[in-house]
C-alpha cells in the first residue's frame, strides 16, 4: 500500500502522520515506520537554566556563610562569673595568673584587673572562653567604673593605618602608659583593694600564681 495521509486523536491532540502500512498473515494491521509530527505550541518556553562549571576556580573566593548574621545581641554570660568572682586566666602575657572581674563590656569581653598591686595585673579585655570561674568572691558592690572604660579605650592602631614613613622609621616611639591611664587604673583599684583586704589572705592569693604539679588531675579540682 502506498503513503496514506490522515488525522487522528492522540491523548486528545491532533497529530498529522505518516505512515507505510500493510497487513499481516492474521489480518492485522502493521505500519512499517511511523512518524508523528505536532502542532507547535504557541505558548513562550522558559529558558533552561545555565550548566554549572565543571571545576571550580583555583583561587579560594571568600564567600560569606550563611550562618554568619548581624547578631546585635550581647554575649550571654555564664553563670558563675558574676561582678567580683575572681578568674583565672588561661591565655595571654598573663596566663595562669588570679585576677578579679568587674563587668562585661559591650563587645561581650570581661573587664578585670588585678589589681595591679598585688600581681601586676591592669585593667584589660577578657574572653570568658579563657578563664575559670572560682567560688571566691569579692564584694565589689562599692567600686565605680567610668563610663570612660569601654571598648573603644584599648583599641590600638593596626600597621594598615600607619603612614609609609611611620612603617619603616628606625626609632619607632616605645609604648609608655600615659598619665591618663595610670590615674583610671589607681581609682578603679582603689575600691578593690579595700574589698580584698577585708578577706584574710585574699591578697596573697591573687598574688600567686596557678599552677598544676604532677598526678593532679585538673578535672577533679574544685575552683
Amino acid at each position: 500500500m502506498g503513503k496514506q495521509w490522515y488525522q487522528r486523536r492522540v491523548h486528545g491532540k491532533a497529530v498529522v502522520s505518516t505512515q507505510s502500512t500493510w497487513v499481516n498473515k492474521f489480518g492485522k494491521r502493521k505500519s512499517r515506520g511511523f512518524c508523528k509530527k505536532k502542532f507547535k505550541d504557541t505558548k513562550a518556553k522558559a529558558k533552561p537554566a545555565a550548566p554549572q562549571p565543571r571545576f571550580y576556580p583555583a583561587d579560594d573566593v571568600e564567600r560569606p556563610l550563611k550562618r554568619n548574621k548581624k547578631n546585635n545581641k550581647q554575649t550571654r554570660l555564664r553563670s558563675s562569673i558574676t561582678p567580683g568572682t575572681i578568674l583565672i586566666l588561661l591565655a595571654g602575657t598573663f596566663k595562669g595568673r588570679r585576677v578579679v572581674f568587674l563587668k562585661q563590656l559591650d563587645s561581650g569581653l570581661l573587664l578585670v584587673t588585678g589589681p595591679f598591686k598585688f600581681n601586676g595585673v591592669p585593667i584589660r579585655r577578657v574572653n570568658q572562653r579563657y578563664v575559670i570561674a572560682t567560688s571566691t568572691k569579692v564584694d565589689v558592690s562599692g567600686v565605680k567604673v567610668p563610663d570612660a572604660v569601654n571598648d573603644g579605650l584599648f583599641k590600638k592602631t593596626r600597621r594598615g593605618d600607619q603612614d609609609e614613613d611611620e612603617f619603616f622609621a628606625e626609632n619607632k616611639e616605645k609604648f609608655t602608659v600615659s598619665e591618663e591611664r595610670k590615674k583610671l587604673q589607681t581609682s578603679i583599684d582603689t575600691g578593690v583593694i579595700k574589698a580584698v583586704k577585708a578577706v584574710k589572705y585574699l591578697d596573697q592569693y591573687l598574688g600567686q600564681r596557678f599552677t598544676l604539679k604532677k598526678g593532679v588531675p585538673p578535672h577533679l579540682l574544685k575552683f
